[in-house]
């Protein structure tokens, strides 16, 4: 390998890393807020638990955005180009995040207050859907043969990175009296976006073009419809990669965000120490994500991803106690382990597992597609569907651990009839 070349996988590696993180910063944050202020600040006229799930409701209308993202920057990121797609949705991320931190509250203009945020977490929405499949395809196909999960593995990284901002940012303004926190310092967090926005748009401005979407422009015309293809022809791919993505994408979610409002809101836990634990969390899979990415070159994405998803199924129940015993060394080892280690277990082998089940001419528009629907099932619903089952069961977590022991098994059977680690 040239240096130059060797010179462009890293450029690539790193701007994936550094744009994901600022994205997911952008999309943390709002979970983040929903979980701890958000339901006084725009729905304060309901009772708290209806409160939080009108608050994970407007939560939610980001992953209803994430399939069209997926679709629009997927279609073009196919015909065009995957650079000038990660550049384009780095501003539609940060635009509405910065103007969420403006918006007024339901004490100045009602429930049109909820409605402004509804709109611009569904732009934020969009922004993601479209971004998480060109940021990966970069990663990978900039790669050397042998190293791809490893690259891959950085933009799953940027998660992690995105989500220790996101929590270090509201533990800051959590530690202002009530008052001024629900007054102005909830907004401190989404106007600092626009310092991250700036940063990304310099690091991604600087990564040459995909080497694989190149050669495809020189051999043959982009196909016209990549999206119909994909449908087409591999509707078996989008539909073990919702599958399969369903059950990570709902743990996370669970663990990140739902976990916080149960923890301090249902056993009435200290809020500064649950977002610690979850910062905690989100720290060791700075390390342990790239390290799984590692792994994977060595014994295949798939297999790798299979053994996550049967931590996963070990761990929900345990996961659940530990958070119940309220006791806070408990608490924090129930939440680095959710984040730190099983989560790491299935994402970092998701980029190049998912990226090889299409061929390169319709790749961002298939695994866009894919993973996004399943955001939406998983991920999106997953606050509020857990929500729904601890109120029906009087503030007990059963019902909510075999909802995740149901994802999991469909999880396994998903990967399980995936192609597996032939070379993509």
């Amino acid at each position: 390998m040239s240096a130059g070349a060797r010179s462009h996988h890293r450029i690539a590696g790193l701007a994936s890393f550094a744009g994901t993180t600022i994205e997911w910063y952008d999309f943390f944050l709002y979970g983040t807020a929903a979980a701890l202020v958000f339901n006084r600040l725009f729905f304060p006229e309901m009772d708290p638990l209806s409160g939080l799930f009108a608050a994970f409701a407007t939560y939610a209308v980001g992953f209803v955005g994430r399939p069209l993202g997926g679709m629009i920057f997927g279609h073009y990121g196919d015909r065009i180009g995957r650079k000038a797609m990660l550049i384009i949705t780095l501003l539609l991320m940060g635009v509405p995040t910065i103007a969420i931190g403006l918006l007024p509250t339901y004490e100045h203009i009602g429930y049109w207050a909820a409605a402004l945020l509804a709109l611009l977490r569904f732009l934020q929405g969009v922004a993601v859907g479209g971004e998480w499949g060109g940021a990966v395809l970069m990663a990978v196909e900039h790669a050397p043969e042998g190293r791809k999960g490893f690259y891959g593995s950085l933009p799953q990284t940027g998660v992690g990175a995105g989500l220790v901002l996101s929590s270090l940012a509201m533990a800051a303004v959590s530690q202002l009296p009530e008052e001024d926190l629900l007054s102005w310092g909830w907004r401190l967090p989404f106007l600092a976006s626009v310092v991250l926005l700036g940063v990304g748009w310099l690091i991604r401005a600087r990564v040459p073009e995909s080497p694989e979407f190149e050669r495809l422009k020189t051999a043959a015309a982009p196909v016209k419809a990549p999206l119909a293809v994909v449908l087409r022809e591999h509707r078996r791919g989008v539909l073990t990669l919702i599958g399969a993505r369903m059950a990570e994408n709902a743990w996370f979610y669970l663990s990140a965000t739902f976990a916080l409002a149960y923890a301090t809101g249902q056993l009435g836990l200290p809020r500064d120490q649950v977002l610690s634990a979850i910062t905690a969390g989100a720290l060791l899979s700075l390390l342990t994500m790239p390290l799984a990415g590692w792994l994977s070159d060595r014994i295949g994405q798939k297999r790798l991803y299979l053994i996550g998803v049967l931590l996963l199924a070990l761990y929900v129940a345990p996961f659940f106690q530990l958070l119940g015993s309220r006791d806070m060394d408990l608490v924090w080892l129930a939440l680095v382990l959710a984040l730190g280690v099983v989560f790491p277990l299935m994402y970092a082998p998701e980029s190049l597992l998912f990226a090889r089940q299409f061929p390169a001419e319709v790749r961002y528009s298939g695994i866009s597609l894919g993973v996004q629907v399943a955001g939406v099932l998983g991920g999106g619903l997953a606050p509020m569907i857990a929500t729904a089952l601890l109120k029906a069961n009087e503030g007990q977590p059963t019902y909510v651990v075999f909802y995740l022991l149901g994802l999991a098994l469909i999880a396994f059977v998903s990967a399980s009839c995936m192609r597996g680690d032939d070379p993509a």
